[in-house]
């Protein structure tokens, strides 16, 4: 798994000397993203940025395959993270262990006050507000193959394109 240290001079991130005594998460971030969109490009430049600057960031480098189990160990890192960036990319929601994934991290910011970062990488936010364009034909795709967590999927979604984030365009 990829987990390395680091911090950024950023206001959403906290150095590393001025966490608060009492921190008891093993992670600064956790990112959240669909490999085959951003990995290789924005995901790997942010985790090395975040690496480079003292904060403690979980990615997961490895790629599920259909039938594959998501580890606990992913879901822990969830659990055991402060932040979570997650970024909606065209085929996000098309990965049903994204969606997993993003149902989690809701249900840690709900209970555990995980604070949430979306990133909107090549993708209208609204459309993934809305469920529209890629993110209404993947939860189409998602009810035919009577997945049975739609509805919650379709609600972490929305809840997490609601909060405001970072609209990057790949122009």
């Amino acid at each position: 798994m990829g987990t390395e240290n680091a911090s950024s001079s950023s206001s959403c991130f906290p150095s590393s000397s001025s966490i608060v005594p009492g921190w008891r998460y093993e992670y600064h971030v956790f990112i959240s993203f669909r490999g085959s969109d951003t990995r290789k490009k924005f995901t790997s430049h942010l985790y090395e940025a975040l690496r480079r600057n003292g904060i403690t960031t979980f990615r997961d480098d490895k790629s599920l395959e259909r039938g594959e189990f998501i580890s606990p160990e992913l879901m822990r890192a969830i659990e055991e993270s402060r932040f979570a960036v997650v970024i909606f990319s065209k085929n996000y929601a098309s990965s049903s262990w994204c969606l997993i994934e993003l149902a989690k991290i809701v249900e840690c910011m709900d209970k555990k006050k995980l604070t949430v970062l979306p990133v909107f990488h090549d993708v209208d936010p609204s459309d993934v507000r809305k469920l529209r364009g890629t993110f209404a034909k993947a939860f189409a795709k998602h009810l035919n193959n009577n997945t049975k967590n739609v509805h919650t999927w379709k609600d972490a979604v929305t809840k997490v394109a609601g909060i405001s984030g970072w609209d990057l365009q790949d122009e």
